[in-house]
Order: structure tokens, then C-alpha cells, then sequence
């Protein structure tokens, strides 16, 4: 294909849109429900203990493959890769994990949105997740309207399109989040809740919380299918890598703390159990903000604050697979936009429809549709994804430890240092293919 990249139009775009890929439903519905039944502030520590020692490596060797090839996940390995190689099979894989994510990805921003609209029309007192996810017509009427939304917003170029409304969505999200941390810290169980938060118990912390820390930390970042990659490809090289993915990393952190503080002082406050697990954010949050005074507004508010994280994280996983299928067919933006939107809606069906009409248990009792395409990309092409990068940068056999050293260290900022290399060649990838295994011997087969 022979067009001229597009580029973003500042640093300031490049650190939001990838931040905005890594924030999401990971950092808000994920991480609060993940801390509470897993004992709190020891999550919380050992969460950011591995953001540092395996996230920040990850996200710095995917942005460098990004920004040396030029090119998309599946371009980028037939770019780095020496000849006769076959690393570049894993760039179709990583464009098979953005298809599954946004299988089940586009629906839960559909939810989002359904529950932003009930609050704002004072419709919120019968709200149900299960009523939810069993009503087909809901179901697909926002799946379609989350997909057509997003498409939209890509049909025009890079930076008059996704830069400039990611832009805006993320400062709306920070400041929003900003808000209902404070209100939160004013109720009455907020000294609790907090302290559950922030306080670790240490006898709490044992295999399983590491190992569902590190899985969070690669789920939060979106590290290993390459979304990434894609913005890596988009910046030019005036800063170096390590410290753009430090500042990513720092933004995605801050949301993901910003959601404890919201929901832990409300849930002690109003006698919610911590543990609730997937429910806590839908049917906790819609018990809170109905039985409390002004709830309508602080519930609309906190909705609307999770529809800007899932579109942040729908909005760049779209360019990703967007810039995958334009490369493979040297369609325009918007022809690229309407044959993805189409194929991703009906992909997406199989989610939207899964607990009312596709009825397909692949797992555990109660599992479905959504359980499956979760499966394929946090259980095993994210950590396989990662692992597989690791590899790429840091041996011979693939790019090599030199080639991207002097890629990440281009530019002004945090470089990557010498006494780093065994964290990068080592103790990244055995880390992960230990949480990869642990993740399958432990996983709820049946």
C-alpha cells in the first residue's frame, strides 16, 4: 500500500489516545470489583508493583515496534523481522485478539450507555443487570449505536477525528472522576472504606492475588494484541518510549485509583459487600446513587463518566483494527469504517444475544457468549502477546536487544539503561509465562 502514513498532530494526542486505549471497563468495572475480592489495599500494592515491572518493559518494547515499522501489528513483524522469519504470524493473531475484544468490548459500552440514558431520563429505580443482559432489543440497539458512534468518529482523518475527540472525552473523564472521588470522600463510611482500600493486610496477600494482579495490570494496559503498537506508529521520535509509556501508565493508574476511591467509601456507607465481583459497578452502583439524595444527578454523572471509558477504549481498538484491514487493502478511511463497523456488529451479536436468544455455555456453569471472547483474549492472547514481544525485542532470534534500545532511546526522556536488560530479557517473560500457565491450570474449565 503505498499512501503516506497519517500522524498525529501532538504529543498531547499521542499520550491521550493511548491512554485512552489503556483506560477503560478494566480500570472502573474491573479493578474495584477485582480489589474487593481480593482483599483490598494488598491488591492494590502488588497491582502496582507489577504495572512497574512488567508493564512498564511491555508497553516500551510494543510503542518501539510501533514507531520503527511504521505500521500496523499485522505489517509491523514483516517490517522488523529478518528473512525467512514467521514472527509476523502473531501480528494476524494480535488482529484476531482486537476482533474478540470487541466482540463483547462493544457491548458493555452499550450498557454503559444504557444506563447513563435511564439515569438521565429518571428512569433508574427498576434498573436490573439481569433484566439488562436478557433483553435482546437493548442489547442490540446499543451495540449498534456504540458501533456506528465510534466508526463515525474514525470515518474522518486521524487527527480531525480520533485525536481531537479523544482529546476532549479524556479531560472530561479526569475531571468527572475528580468530582465523584470528592463526593464520595464525604460520606459517612469513607474513613472505612478508604482504609479498606489503601491499608494492606499483608496475610491477605498469597499466589492468587499475584497472579490476578498481573493479569489486571496486562488487562488494564491492553498489552499484547498490539493496540499499542498502532500508536507507537502514529508519533514521531522527538520524546523516547520509556517515558511516554510512563506517563500512559501513570493516567491509567490514576483512573483505576480514582474508581476505588469512588466506589469503596460508597459501598461501606451503605452496606454493599465489597466482594460483589461483576455485579458491583451495575447493581451495587444503581443501589447507591437510587437511595441516596440527589442520586439521579451523581448516578448520570458517574454513568456518563463510564461511557467515556469504554468509548476511549472502544474508540482506539477500532483504529487498530481499522489500520489492519486498510494496510491488508488499501481502502480509504471510510470505506475501511463501514466494512469494520458491519463486520464488528455482527460479531458482536453473538454477546448482545448471548444471554436471551444465542444460548452457548463454553465453560463453568452460568458461563457465556461473553465468557468465551474474554477467554480467547485475557487468558491467552494477551499474555501470549506479551510474552512473544519480550522475545521479539529482546533476543537475536527476533529483532534484537540493540535494534530496539537505540528505537525506545530516540528522542528526549527516560531512556531504557543497561542494568535493565535482564528485567526486559529474563524476568518478563518467565513471569508471564508463568501467570499464562497458572491462568490455564487454575481456569474454570467446566
Amino acid at each position: 500500500m503505498n499512501q503516506e502514513r497519517e500522524k498525529l498532530g501532538s504529543r498531547l494526542g499521542f499520550l491521550f489516545l493511548s491512554a485512552g486505549c489503556a483506560i477503560g471497563c478494566g480500570n472502573v468495572w474491573k479493578f474495584p470489583w477485582m480489589t474487593g475480592q481480593y482483599g483490598g489495599g494488598g491488591f492494590v500494592l502488588v497491582y502496582v508493583l507489577c504495572l512497574l515491572l512488567l508493564g512498564l518493559p511491555a508497553m516500551t518494547m510494543e510503542f518501539a515496534m510501533g514507531r520503527a515499522s511504521q505500521a500496523s501489528p499485522v505489517g509491523m513483524y514483516q517490517k522488523l523481522e529478518k528473512p525467512g522469519q514467521k514472527w509476523h504470524i502473531h501480528g494476524y493473531l494480535a488482529l484476531v485478539g482486537n476482533l474478540a475484544l470487541m466482540a463483547f468490548y462493544t457491548v458493555v459500552t452499550g450498557w454503559m450507555m444504557y444506563y447513563f440514558v435511564r439515569f438521565l431520563t429518571g428512569k433508574s429505580a427498576d434498573l436490573g443487570f439481569v433484566a439488562m443482559i436478557t433483553n435482546p432489543g437493548v442489547n442490540v440497539i446499543y451495540l449498534a449505536i456504540a458501533v456506528v458512534l465510534g466508526f463515525a468518529v474514525l470515518s474522518f482523518d486521524l487527527q480531525g477525528g480520533l485525536e481531537r475527540v479523544t482529546k476532549y472525552m479524556m479531560v472530561a473523564l479526569f475531571v468527572l472522576m475528580l468530582i465523584l472521588a470528592v463526593h464520595s470522600g464525604l460520606l459517612s463510611g469513607a474513613k472505612e472504606g478508604l482504609k479498606f482500600y489503601l491499608v494492606p493486610d499483608f496475610s491477605k496477600i498469597n499466589g492468587s492475588v499475584i497472579v490476578a494482579a498481573m493479569n489486571q495490570a496486562f488487562f488494564t494496559l491492553s498489552i499484547g494484541i498490539g493496540s499499542m503498537a498502532i500508536f507507537g506508529s502514529y508519533i514521531g521520535k522527538e520524546h523516547s518510549l520509556m517515558g511516554e509509556s510512563v506517563n500512559v501508565i501513570l493516567m491509567d493508574t490514576f483512573v483505576a485509583i480514582m474508581a476505588g476511591f469512588i466506589m469503596f467509601p460508597a459501598c461501606f456507607t451503605y452496606g454493599i459487600e465489597v466482594d460483589a465481583g461483576p455485579s458491583l459497578l451495575f447493581n451495587t452502583m444503581a443501589t447507591v446513587f437510587n437511595n441516596m439524595s440527589g442520586g439521579r444527578f451523581w448516578g448520570t454523572l458517574f454513568f456518563l463518566f463510564m461511557v467515556f471509558a469504554a468509548f476511549s477504549t472502544e474508540l482506539a481498538v477500532f483504529e487498530n483494527i481499522l489500520a489492519c484491514v486498510r494496510e491488508l487493502t488499501g481502502w480509504s478511511r471510510p470505506k475501511g469504517c463501514l466494512f469494520c463497523g458491519i463486520g464488528i456488529f455482527l460479531l458482536a451479536l453473538t454477546t448482545a444475544l448471548g444471554y436471551s436468544v444465542f444460548h452457548f455455555q463454553p465453560f463453568a456453569e452460568g458461563s457465556a457468549w461473553l465468557d468465551f471472547w474474554d477467554f480467547i483474549v485475557s487468558t491467552n492472547l494477551l499474555p501470549i502477546g506479551a510474552f512473544v514481544f519480550s522475545v521479539f525485542c529482546s533476543y537475536k532470534i527476533g529483532w534484537g536487544w540493540d535494534n530496539f534500545v537505540a528505537e525506545a532511546n530516540e528522542g528526549k526522556g527516560l531512556k531504557v539503561q543497561n542494568w535493565m536488560k535482564p528485567i526486559f530479557k529474563y524476568f518478563v517473560p518467565v513471569c508471564i509465562i508463568v501467570l499464562y500457565v497458572y491462568g490455564l491450570v487454575t481456569f474454570s474449565w467446566k
